[in-house]
């Protein structure tokens, strides 16, 4: 059985009294992608800094491709390919001399693949650092985390900066790091990006892991929204009734339904009438997100 290639037992870390995350369990396995979701200061990037022994815990421990991480740190940076959230390279270099310089580091990178990364993404190798956007800037950190073909792919936050057209590329280039049977790990507070790539999303606020869920998981606690169309206008009322019904609205003989948990309930009392069309709409991870929110706050929704 293939171990996990991150796991942690109660990781916590604290900035003097301030808190930074608080006894984070997770277990991330090969050949997935697995999304790190929450709002800014949820404590996302020092998780990531405690994976890479970049900081040392408070308490508990991290497990990295079966290393631990403060004992094998050089192991596993070299097995590791990482975008911090805040990149910083040499400004007065090219952006080929500072690829170069790091493959130089590895002593293992092709300079095929760093042409086969930088033409898929179209990156400006051959102006300095300084006078490139900071989308172009976050192609370099890009190429530098992947060119060396890593067992684990760690980003945090990694389309910052860049445009729609080169998120789609960026998206293509990690399903082809995951259908090669490596990992990747990338936290992010943009919800469309995480329901596009992840098996599966581990959703952490104010430092703490509230839930580990897959994307259809998740999904479940959202709010489904429905049309029934009958053949004649019907009475709303009993649709009312329903435990789970959030909204009913008339429009002559179609009623506009939200509702959360089992539709068994609703199916039931539908069924008493002549029904023409059932119409469903697909909760996206937005809603998934804010209704699960809802749910930890006792019913009182909180914005991510």
């Amino acid at each position: 059985m293939t171990p996990p290639v991150i796991q942690t037992e109660g990781l916590t870390k604290y900035y003097g009294r301030s808190r930074g995350i608080i006894d984070v369990h997770l277990q991330v396995e090969q050949g997935e992608i697995f999304g790190f979701l929450g709002p800014n200061g949820a404590g996302k990037t020092t998780t990531i800094r405690l994976l890479l022994d970049l900081i040392r815990p408070s308490r508990g421990r991290a497990r990295v491709l079966g290393l631990d991480p403060q004992k094998d740190g050089v192991e596993v940076r070299r097995r590791v390919g990482y975008l911090p959230g805040e990149l910083a390279l040499y400004s007065d270099l090219t952006g080929q001399q500072v690829l170069e310089y790091a493959a130089h580091l590895r002593n293992t990178v092709p300079q095929k693949e760093i042409t086969r990364l930088a033409d898929r993404l179209e990156a400006d190798l051959k102006r300095p650092i300084r006078t490139l956007s900071h989308g172009n800037r976050q192609k370099i950190g890009l190429i530098m985390a992947m060119m060396h073909r890593p067992e684990l792919l760690i980003l945090d936050e990694p389309t910052t900066g860049l445009d729609p057209l080169m998120q789609q590329v960026l998206y293509e280039l990690l399903e082809e790091v995951r259908r090669d049977g490596r990992t990747v790990f990338f936290s992010s507070h943009i919800l469309p990006e995480v329901e596009r790539l992840c098996d599966r999303i581990g959703i952490l606020r104010e430092g703490r892991v509230v839930a580990v869920e897959s994307v259809s998981g998740l999904k479940e606690v959202a709010i489904r929204r429905m049309d029934l169309v009958f053949e004649s206008p019907v009475d709303p009322e009993p649709f009312r009734a329903i435990p789970g019904v959030r909204e009913v609205s008339a429009a002559g003989a179609t009623l506009h339904i939200a509702i959360q948990g089992s539709l068994d309930p609703l199916i039931k009392v539908a069924a008493q009438h002549p029904v023409r069309n059932i119409v469903t709409y697909e909760p996206n991870l937005e809603e998934a997100f804010l209704a699960f929110y809802r749910r930890e706050d006792g019913g009182q929704a909180t914005a991510p």
